[in-house]
């Protein structure tokens, strides 16, 4: 029999204390009324022998040391999840927001997700299609990879992040079903109808699902939104067999979270401020992405994360930079000559590229002109140093050419319209355009044998 408890102890921000507790869990979600008719929901974070310490999802406002209830459930936090979740939208909890009514499901899964096996996990393999030439082109994202995108202030990620759900696919030819979660947190009322409005316009809603954070919400429930993203993402993959691309954005926003409800735990902060656990709490989640040996699913990441005054030394993208395969870096410079997306192709990297491209996956070329416009736009870069210095007219012939390919591949293959969705052969036919820009003899990154059907070809 539930034992319920009158009163508090002790209430601090989002945090109250609970004392007389027994038979208590860490993780174990409790269920409050506040005034004999308000319902709230929190979770056990911390136990001191018969002292429990409670996040309250929904906040403390309204409650008092006296007209509080609280009863313990005995069992963490869980979800009802059910494929019939596309296409709807929910806030930071998992309540639905959109008015269509409440999931009916057998199936409730613990939000923490399963610890899983690394013998399991298979080796990502495979492509997704985003139909933006510097991402499909120069870093490929991956099936079952975690590929952040590193942005700023004032930068069009939340563009991009829309332009991604809405062109997104398994590439041409592929019959495997495939679906998007699309997580947003600490999100304005005007970024979540642009998101909402986005994808009804562009009829991709269907097949995605909407977990909505608010800045004016509860800074609590912002800890708890990812989490539940990613556990329908793991449902649909693992048990339904699809492909799933999670987007969550902004995780400096949920880094933010942690750090308020650290501070008010008093624990001892560690590098700006944040928690010690930071790298461990990001890992826990990052890490949910993957292929399960003996599982037809599959789970791919984009986190997007604003880098505090653009400090990509900052300990949030330094320690996503740890944990994630690769990154791609938005550019401040690049935006200011109107350039979208502003993508920084040179500190931008895929580590499991290689292994999701060239024959039998994308074109046999692939690798080698992704290879190539590396290194011919590294030379742009000290083309145009040199030109600071000396100025444009002293230069080589060669480095004339090198700054006209630099100013071409920025406009044409990195710069595109927000509603052109390119194939791969596009990108990279566009790659080539911009390659024959520079003497054969510089093409010193290219198989001579791909050089010769490719080069000379118009």
């Amino acid at each position: 029999m539930a034992v319920e408890y009158l009163g508090l102890s002790e209430i601090n921000g989002p945090l109250v204390v609970l004392e007389g507790v027994q038979n208590a869990a860490y993780d174990e979600i409790v269920e409050m009324t506040v005034a004999g008719s308000t319902k709230k929901i929190g979770r056990i974070i911390e136990i001191y022998g018969d002292k429990a310490i409670i996040q309250v999802f929904e906040g403390t406002d309204g409650m008092a040391l006296r007209n509080t209830h609280t009863r313990l459930t005995g069992h963490p936090m869980e979800i009802a999840v059910s494929a019939e979740m596309l296409g709807r939208t929910f806030n930071g909890i998992g309540e639905p927001i959109d008015g269509l009514g409440d999931i009916i499901s057998d199936v409730r899964l613990d939000i923490n997700g399963q610890p899983l096996n690394p013998v399991s996990r298979e080796y990502p393999r495979n492509y997704i299609r985003t139909g933006i030439s510097a991402i499909d082109g120069l870093t490929t994202l991956i099936r079952g990879q975690k590929l952040p995108i590193f942005s700023g202030n004032g930068l069009p990620h939340d563009q991009l992040a829309a332009q991604i759900v809405q062109q997104a696919s398994l590439g041409e030819g592929s019959d495997e079903t495939f679906a998007i979660v699309f997580g947003a947190m600490g999100v304005k009322h005007d970024v979540a109808d642009f998101f909402r409005r986005t994808f009804e316009e562009s009829g991709v809603s269907e097949h995605v699902a909407m977990f909505i954070n608010l800045a004016n919400d509860p800074v609590v429930e912002r800890l708890i939104t990812p989490k539940i993203a990613l556990t329908l993402a793991e449902y649909l993959a693992y048990e339904k067999g699809m492909h799933i691309l999670v987007i969550l954005t902004d995780m400096t926003s949920y880094a933010e979270a942690l750090r308020e409800v650290s501070s008010s735990k008093g624990e001892i902060p560690s590098r700006k401020g944040f928690p010690g656990y930071l790298y461990s709490d990001l890992a826990s989640l990052y890490e949910r992405a993957g292929i399960v040996a003996g599982r037809h699913g599959s789970v791919t990441q984009i986190p997007i994360l604003t880098m505090p005054n653009d400090d990509i030394t900052h300990p949030i993208p330094d320690l996503t930079g740890y944990i994630t395969e690769g990154q791609i870096v938005l550019e401040r410079q690049l935006n200011s000559q109107s350039i979208y997306p502003p993508i920084s192709v040179l500190p931008s990297l895929s580590r499991l590229m290689k292994d999701g491209i060239g024959e039998g996956y994308t074109r046999a070329d692939h690798q080698d002109v992704a290879n190539q416009l590396f290194s011919c736009y590294a030379k742009v870069g000290d083309a145009r140093a040199l030109a600071s210095v000396i100025g444009e007219d002293e230069l080589s012939p060669t480095d004339k050419k090198y700054l006209e390919f630099g100013r071409e591949f920025e406009s044409r293959f990195i710069g595109q319209s927000h509603y052109e969705n390119r194939s791969v052969t596009e990108t990279l036919d566009i790659g080539w355009e911009l390659l024959r820009m520079l003497p054969r003899e510089e093409l010193d990154r290219i198989d001579t044998k791909i050089l010769d059907q490719f080069y000379e070809k118009r």
